[in-house]
Formats: structure tokens, sequence, C-alpha cells
């Protein structure tokens, strides 16, 4: 009698599928790299693409071949694995130390890497017949090995794994149908929404059969009649165990600060909207002004690298390169979970007031040069609480060779949410304070002007200012003190400012 062929055999959640197995279109040149002697294989692609099954594949076929020369047990050692590193030390100094597969290559330390890219130009070079280094990593993993020891290039093999085609995907699919003797009605979305990623449909198929009531083979053949908005629902609340805190943690920061404009939120959700799983900070603030001031003040204090580096789980799911200011997604489910959440209703539970950004700024600060201290101190209060802050030490390089006044004018105009005018003695007496006070003086009607009043400065300097509550200082004690209790209340304001906004958006 014919073993029953179960539902868990066919598409496999972990382990290695030999059923809906499908070669990927790098698996020959993967086949030939591995038989040949001594040359150092690297693997390099995202996570749930199918590298590692494809090794262990590739191996077991090698078993059959007759050659002498073609090593055929592998060790299998991981980065992740703080007892695994002992051993990989350990093969650095050993001859003849057979096969070994180093997965996740990418969570060793550089000084370890720098050993292993030596060992593998000395095996290149010797060809030994009783050693072979396959090495196992995210993307670019070959070409961090190569700046490391250059003299590797072209002494090993760079196998890239893509997304995998469609019709690969699809293969994968009917395999599974054949085997357990059924039609899956959505077996196109799932080609089309697992994105090249076999793990990825195997799970979907997985959870379809479910669905279905399909756990082994039928005896008689059947079509599913299921939704695959109803099956995409379960998928993501599986990977929610997985993922949710690790997206929550990263859009927090280090802390949901009152009044933020998310920036670490809003890295993630760009990430998520691009198909190429992958996307060039800098290049994306260009066209994304708005978010400039928020986004672009955690690039260049660096907050974001050391955020990103603060927390490991973060690195199995996303690279960040901060010289490059690339960030791109290494797990093809991780991409899949947070393509489908509904991020203001995230950015709402976790905290945020707003998610949305019209304003480029939230406060544009005008004030005169004596003043620059306390200008100084109230910017970096602000930006402390991830807020868009016009500053304009901070646009010097994008006022260079700008007519100063066309660029100005419109930040005060009605590019900022509020404007504060540090309102001392010698703001009058300023040209570009005079300027700046006739751009957004009609803005004092609207609630968008906050005057920052200092006590020793004449009563009536600005007229319009008279009657619009503002905040006073006594520049004769603890000016910083008093700054500090401004900052809170203007993180109030605006805190209040887009909860207005909010309402009446909820309301249209």
């Amino acid at each position: 009698m014919r073993e029953p062929v179960y539902l868990e055999d066919v598409f496999k959640l972990s382990g290695i599928p030999t059923i809906t197995f499908v070669e990927p279109n790098e698996y020959k040149h993967l086949y030939v790299s591995i038989r040949t002697a001594g040359r150092g294989v690297i693997i390099e692609g995202p996570s749930g693409i199918g590298k590692t099954t494809c090794v262990r594949q590739v191996i077991e076929k090698l078993k059959f071949e007759t050659s002498s020369r073609i090593i055929k047990e592998f060790k299998v050692l991981s980065g992740r694995k703080k007892e695994d590193k002992a051993q990989i030390e350990n093969i650095i100094t050993t001859s003849g130390f057979g096969g070994v597969i180093i997965d996740d290559f990418h969570k060793l330390d550089d000084e370890l890497k720098h050993k292993i890219s030596d060992l593998l130009k000395n095996l290149a070079d010797e060809q030994p017949l009783d050693s072979k280094l396959i090495i196992i990593g995210i993307n670019k993993t070959g070409k961090s090995l190569i700046d490391l020891s250059p003299d590797l290039l072209n002494r090993i093999s760079i196998v890239k794994f893509e997304s995998n085609p469609e019709y690969k995907v699809r293969e994968l699919l009917e395999k599974g149908e054949n085997a357990l003797n059924f039609k899956l009605n959505v077996k196109e979305d799932i080609v089309k929404d697992s994105d090249g990623a076999f793990h990825l449909a195997q799970m979907l198929a997985y959870n379809a059969c479910l669905q279905a009531d399909i756990t082994e083979e039928l005896e008689s053949p059947r079509e599913t009649n299921i939704s695959y908005e109803s099956l995409k629902e379960t998928v993501i609340q599986d990977l929610s165990y997985r993922f949710n805190d690790i997206v929550v943690r990263f859009v927090k920061g280090q802390r949901v600060k009152k009044g933020s404009r998310a920036p670490y939120l809003h890295v993630l959700y760009w990430l998520s909207k691009e198909d190429e799983r992958s996307l060039n900070l800098t290049s994306y603030l260009i066209n994304n002004p708005n978010h400039r001031n928020s986004v672009g003040q955690i690039l260049t204090r660096g907050h974001l690298k050391t955020h990103y580096e603060s927390n490991p789980d973060f690195s199995d799911v996303i690279h960040y390169n901060d010289e490059t200011t690339e960030i791109s997604i290494e797990d093809p489910k991780f991409y899949y979970y947070i393509k489908n959440l509904l991020w203001s209703k995230l950015a709402e539970k976790i905290g945020f007031t707003s998610f949305e950004f019209k304003s480029k700024y939230d406060f544009a600060l005008s004030f005169a040069g004596a003043n620059r201290n306390h200008a100084e101190y109230l910017n970096q209060k602000l930006i402390e609480n991830e807020l868009s802050v016009f500053y304009d030490f901070n646009e010097q390089a994008r006022i260079l060779s700008e007519d100063v006044e066309q660029y100005l004018a419109p930040i005060y105009r009605s590019e900022s949410v509020f404007v504060i005018p540090f309102l001392s003695r010698d703001y009058p007496t300023r040209i570009w304070c005079k300027f700046e006070g006739d751009t957004f003086r009609d803005r004092f009607g609207d609630g968008c002007v906050i005057p920052l009043r200092y006590s020793d400065a004449p009563v009536g300097m600005f007229d319009t200012a008279n009657g619009i509550g503002g905040f006073t200082i006594n520049p004769s004690e603890d000016i910083y003190a008093q700054l500090d209790t401004f900052a809170n209340l203007l993180v109030e304001k605006i805190c209040e400012k887009r909860m207005l906004l909010n309402g009446k958006e909820n309301e249209e």
C-alpha cells in the first residue's frame, strides 16, 4: 500500500521541500561552482528566496557523482550561533577541513570575515581536494568580501539569487496540486503576491489548503473555492507573531516623542511601497521635501544608524548602509507583512498624533543675529522631539546660489504650520527680520504666529503681535530654563493642531 501524501510534506513551512522543489534560475551555476575543487562559493540574496534549500539539493545530487575529486559531505555552521563561531575560527587554521557551509555570514564580525577572505584566497590558489568552503549571506555579501580583500576577485564564484520568475513559482504550486490531487483557485494570486519568494508561496499555499480542508492527497480531484483576501488575512496574522514587535520597535525610534513627525515610521512605510524592496533615502527626500527636516535629521545626525544597530532583530529583516543611505528588505515575508499593514492605524495605535504631513515645517524661527544662541537652543529642543524646524543654519547648503528672498518667503508665508518670531530689542532693527515679518504678518489672524517676547524689548515694537498669545522670557533670569518651558508648550501646541486637523479630515 502506497504511503499517503500529507499537506505538510508538500507545502513546507520549514525544512527542505522535496515534492515541491523547483530549480531556481541559478541552479546550474551553483551546481558547477560547488562541484569545482577548492574554489570558494559565495551565495547571496534575500532571505526566504531558496538559497539554503538549493545548496542542500545540490549537495544531495553531488553524492551520486562518481568523481573522487568532489566533496560530498558538508558541515553547516551559522554566523548567528555563538557555539558555531569557535568552529568557524578553527577551520581557518585547519588544513583538510572537508566541506563547510557558513550560513548567515553577514552576522560575523569584520575581523573574522577578513580571516575567511584570506582563507578563500588560499583555497583558490591551492585548489585542495579535501577542503571546500561555501558562504551563504544576504545581498552584497560577495562585494563585502572583495572590499575586504580585492585579491579575491576572480578567485571565488559569486552566485546571486534574485526573486524567482513567476513561472517558477507557478511550477512549485502545480507540483503541489498534482501531489495532493486538487486545483487551487487562488493560484495566480499567490504567484503574483509572493513576489518570487518560494518560501512565501509555500506558506500561502499551505494555508490555502487548510482553509479548503485539504490535509492530504484527495481520492477524487476537486478545485478549492476560497477567498484570497481571507487567505491573506490568515497569513498576515501568522506573520504578525514574528514581525509585529520588530515593526513597532523600529517605527517608535528610541521612544515615541510627543508631536513627533514619526521619521522612523515613514522610513519603513516608504520602503513597504517599493516594488524593488530597496530605497535610497537621500534621493527619496529630494522628491519629498516635506520630510526633509524630520527624516533628514535622523540621517545626517546618525540617529537612524544608531537605532538600526541597537537591535539585532532589525538586521534580520532590513539592511541599512549609512554611507549610501540605502535601506532594503532582506526577508520577502517581512516585505509581504509590511506592505499589507494599515499604516495609519499602526501610527495611531503606537501614539503618533498624525501620519500625513502637508506642511514642510512645523515651526519656522525668525530672529536677530544677536539672539542666535537662543534660536539654536530652541531648534535643538524641537528637533529632539522629531519635529521639522526651519532654522537658517540647517538650510545653508540649500540656500547657496538661491535668491534668498524667494527661498525664504514661502517658508514664512505658508510652508510652516507656525512661525516663531523672537521679539527682542534687536528684532526691529535688522533688515532680514523686517523682511520675514512682512512675509508672515498676514498669518497673525490665522493663529499661525506664536511670538516669543523679550521682557526688555520696547512695548508695541511689533503692533500686529499685540493681543496675540505668546510666551515672554526675562533676559535677567535663566534664559535656557525658560526656553525649555517654551519648547514643551510648542510641542503641546503642535500636537493639538494635528489632532484638530485629523478630526476635520475624518469628518470629511
